[in-house]
């Protein structure tokens, strides 16, 4: 039976999404013509001379009755290279390669904003399900796949693709800042504009109240990260002097509802607000921070349990911590209130690195901004810039056991992230005092009077602090030694190693660039999931290291590692002292301590003793929508047996519900275990 032979018409072509136009071999001709042009290898007459071929080998690739883009393009690049045209061919492959990954993600980018119209995704647990937050988080994937394919030198964004390293807040690479430290008092007594008109200083608690609220939400609209007050007894007490107990009780309930109502950043989220009180001694500073407790205590309008603001006890030997210190009673209520609200968490101004004329303050997921090599070392007025965190795992599964090729993989990645921090400082700093209108308008930033509304940013900003973040210690020493630091003190000395090591090069990093570089025990609450699933992917599942499916954060002991309180607390200490960005560490109970403050007051005590920095205690909270009972129970609830249970957990430093956890902090919160 005679072969048929194979009719291909060359009058039509078919298009990547399957529509039928005409063929134009000129526009073969157009295409070899730009790559022989960019390459010095040939002009329009090559091209012409190289047409007829590539449409010969298009009629042996062709396998349906019209050629197909692709088919086309396969055919040019085999003529190229047929033809001795490498350098052309390479470059040809290169762009169309590059026209393909382009595609491909334009496409992910469609699916992902297609997901996200149906249900939010759940990377940041502030931000609900509303029309603003799809709103959002379409704006952010869009802006994202901009910066990675436009904006970011290529092996930045293949790092931060690949998970080698994670840029946090990536949508908002070069639009604003992370966070700041707010000087309220400075606010309040001087009145501001909020963008429509003077606000004139407040005479009474209340109105002083909720300008602090307006505060808070405005800022949190010219940046992506939390808001603080770091001396929010002190700077709001003034207000509060001749004012009731009651007036002060009811102006810090509005507060309290404010920030749990009030959504900013297009109305997707609530701020991430937090303050920090406890060592005002005036009279009018003690009435706000008792008040302020009590309020939170009480919950919201059903008793609920408070989502925000994160409040943040400042403890300090002669202030609040001894019996007879002039705030030892508000600690003592402090404790009260932790064993039943999770909040306030503790931090601790006694520790060697936390002694400041500037009294330190933190933000409730950890950050701290304190030293400053260009200007005075002081918590208000400043913030975080952006941060960068890095793979260890991923780093100790390539050193395959060997601590030096660990270490020289660390000092690649760490000066990856210096020059990525510095490339996104530079266009921070290229930023006007008009683009962030109330953080710099209102002169938010240290130095940041000194700006006219066209000026630069970076006068204010040299001030910040660019961080260098990490996750994984855990795993990372499991992959290197078998142990992890909870295990063994071999573990722990290299761990303590690691760090160290890093801390040191963003110290050096500080002198060599003048810049504020600092490293932060990062809170990896999308971050957690995102770099298991790929090493799993390149790795398989190695026990201890890529066999779950999150990583541990930062330098703690993993969650699912049965340990004491008190061995706990000695493990975590001394890496509070290296990562000066910011720490946490955690206690896990069972059950809310309740009555028994006495137990909080031993943990609290002992965190002290260690050296923290910074801590918070941790206990599942459980709220029945139906009734208010308020307990640990795992299904209904054993009042009214209704099932809508609300369940109140701590998830990266602040207070979140359970079903808005992402998949890696759900599997982290499953696999929590009390220390006891």
């Amino acid at each position: 039976m005679p072969i048929k032979e194979k009719k291909i018409s060359f009058k039509t072509i078919v298009k990547r999404d399957g529509r039928q136009v005409d063929f134009a071999p000129e526009k073969i001709i157009a295409a070899l013509s730009k790559a022989l042009a960019a390459t010095q290898e040939g002009d329009t007459a090559t091209a012409v001379k190289l047409c007829p071929l590539v449409l010969e080998e298009l009629s042996r690739l062709t396998t349906g009755p019209f050629p197909t883009v692709e088919e086309v393009q396969d055919a040019a690049e085999r003529v190229l290279m047929q033809t001795g045209y490498l350098r052309t061919a390479r470059a040809y492959i290169t762009y169309r390669n590059q026209r393909t990954a382009y595609r491909e993600g334009k496409h992910a980018l469609l699916d992902t904003m297609q997901q996200i119209m149906k249900e939010t995704h759940k990377e940041n647990a502030n931000v609900g399900n509303s029309p603003s937050a799809k709103g959002l988080q379409i704006f952010e994937a869009a802006s994202a796949y901009l910066w990675e394919r436009r904006g970011l030198p290529t092996h930045m964004a293949t790092a931060h693709q690949q998970k080698d390293i994670h840029i946090h807040d990536f949508a908002w690479y070069g639009m604003t800042l992370t966070c700041v430290q707010t000087d309220l008092y400075r606010l309040l007594s001087q009145g501001f504009n909020p963008g429509h008109g003077y606000i004139r200083p407040p005479k009474r608690i209340g109105s002083a109240a909720a300008l602090a609220a307006i505060i808070l939400q405005g800022l949190q609209n010219d940046m992506h990260g939390g808001q603080s007050f770091p001396n929010f007894d002190k700077d709001i007490g003034p207000f509060a002097e001749q004012a009731s107990d009651d007036d002060v009780y009811q102006a810090m309930e509005s507060l309290i509802f404010n920030l749990n109502t009030l959504h900013s950043r297009a109305g997707a989220q609530v701020p991430f607000s937090s303050l920090n009180v406890g060592t005002g001694t005036s009279a009018g500073a003690r009435k706000v921070t008792k008040q302020l407790l009590l309020a939170y205590k009480a919950g919201l309008g059903r008793g609920e349990h408070p989502i925000f603001p994160n409040i943040i006890f400042k403890v300090k030997e002669g202030i609040n911590f001894r019996p007879g210190d002039p705030n030892y009673d508000l600690y003592l209520l402090a404790l009260e209130v932790a064993s039943v609200r999770l909040n306030p968490s503790f931090s601790f101004l006694d520790s060697p690195f936390n002694q400041n004329p500037d009294e330190v303050a933190y933000m409730g997921c950890r950050t701290r901004v304190v030293s400053n090599i260009n200007g005075p070392a002081q918590t208000s007025g400043r913030g975080n810039l952006s941060f960068t965190s890095i793979n260890l795992p991923r780093l100790a599964i390539r050193a395959e056991g060997n601590i030096d090729r660990f270490f020289a993989l660390l000092d690649e990645m760490i000066e990856l992230v210096i020059e990525q921090l510095l490339h996104r400082y530079r266009i921070q700093a290229n930023l006007k005092a008009k683009d962030m209108p109330f953080l710099m308008g209102q002169h938010v930033y240290l130095d940041s009077d000194q700006l006219q509304s066209s000026d630069r940013i970076e006068p204010a900003i040299k001030h910040g602090t660019l961080s260098i973040g990490f996750i994984g210690l855990a795993e990372a020493l499991m992959a290197l030694c078998g142990q992890h630091h909870g295990q063994s003190k071999e573990a722990h000395a290299l761990g303590y190693k690691i760090i160290s090591h890093m801390r040191r090069r963003c110290d050096e990093a500080t002198e060599a660039h003048k810049l504020n570089f600092t490293l932060l025990a990062t809170p990896g609450e999308g971050l957690s999931g995102k770099m298991v699933i790929p090493d799993r992917e390149r790795f398989g599942a190695i026990p201890g290291v890529t066999d779950r499916d999150f990583y541990t954060n930062s330098y703690h002991v993993p969650v699912y590692h049965s340990i004491g309180i008190a061995e706990k607390i000695k493990v975590e200490a001394p890496f509070h002292e290296l990562c000066n960005a910011g720490h946490i560490s955690y206690v896990e109970l069972d059950a809310p301590p309740g009555p028994n403050w006495q137990a909080t007051d031993a943990i609290v005590r002992a965190m002290a003793a260690a050296g923290f920095g910074y801590g918070a205690i941790n206990f599942p909270v459980d709220e029945c929508l139906a009734c208010g009972y308020t307990g640990v129970f795992p299904a209904e609830c054993p009042s009214c047996k209704s099932e809508a249970i609300r369940r109140i957990r701590r998830i990266t430093g602040y207070l979140s519900t359970v079903d808005r956890f992402n998949p890696g902090k759900l599997a982290e919160l499953k696999a929590r275990v009390a220390h006891a």
